[in-house]
């Protein structure tokens, strides 16, 4: 049985860390490039090209090197000052290690774009445990239902009121992996989503059950960044 780990941070004072597009692309195409053992600087880069019409990113490794992964990347949801990621480790250590490696490489980045310096990132990243049966049945769609706090914020306090509009803006949303387990293509190669599709059934079924979780979600049971 795989161990895994809730990952959430925020940014510094609450502050925006995906300002546009670039840089949620940005921070996807570097949740795959350090999901590696080797010390950054040494495996090459990876090129990405965005094609916008099916939502994805194209990676394409320049070396001959294969990756050799530090952590499953099942489920992440990226909002404008904030992050949650579900991941479980591959090799001793492996969630800390790609952990330092993306938001010390997101923060160059953004400091660099931005003419800024200093910390980016309110402090370490928190790392929840999944330890309970019910954590491990709700948090892949507490993570995918994020997002919704920007459209329709009292999902987490009763159902939505227009939960169609709800599930559509969900569908819609590119910046986490709920478009790919759906599938509808968005972002396919940076999560290892096998595990939890066999578990809902499939893509089919995983949307079935999306109005039906979104209709008696209970938030009390999430770990939240207030």
């Amino acid at each position: 049985m795989l161990d895994f780990f809730h990952i959430l941070n925020r940014g510094v004072d609450k502050r925006k860390v995906f300002l546009n597009e670039k840089d949620y692309l940005r921070f996807i195409h570097d949740m795959y490039e350090f999901n590696d053992t080797a010390p950054v600087g040494t495996r090459g880069t990876t090129r990405f090209n965005k094609n916008v019409a099916v939502r994805q990113l194209h990676f394409k490794n320049r070396g001959k090197r294969k990756r050799e992964l530090l952590v499953h990347i099942h489920c992440f949801a990226l909002m404008p000052n904030h992050y949650h990621l579900l991941l479980s480790p591959i090799v001793e250590n492996g969630i800390p290690l790609f952990m330092k490696k993306l938001n010390a490489g997101y923060t160059q980045y953004f400091n660099n774009k931005n003419d800024r310096v200093g910390a980016l990132w309110q402090g370490g990243y928190k790392s929840v445990p999944i330890t309970t049966q019910a954590h491990f049945n709700f948090i892949p769609f507490y993570i995918h239902f994020n997002p919704l706090d920007m459209h329709t914020p009292e999902w987490r306090r009763q159902c939505p009121a227009k939960p169609k509009q709800a599930i559509e803006f969900l569908e819609q949303y590119r910046w986490s992996s709920h478009r790919d387990y759906l599938g509808l293509q968005n972002f396919p190669s940076v999560t290892n989503r096998k595990f939890f599709l066999e578990i809902f059934g499939g893509e089919q079924n995983y949307k079935k059950t999306i109005a039906r979780e979104l209709k008696g979600f209970d938030v009390e049971e999430s770990v939240t960044l207030e």
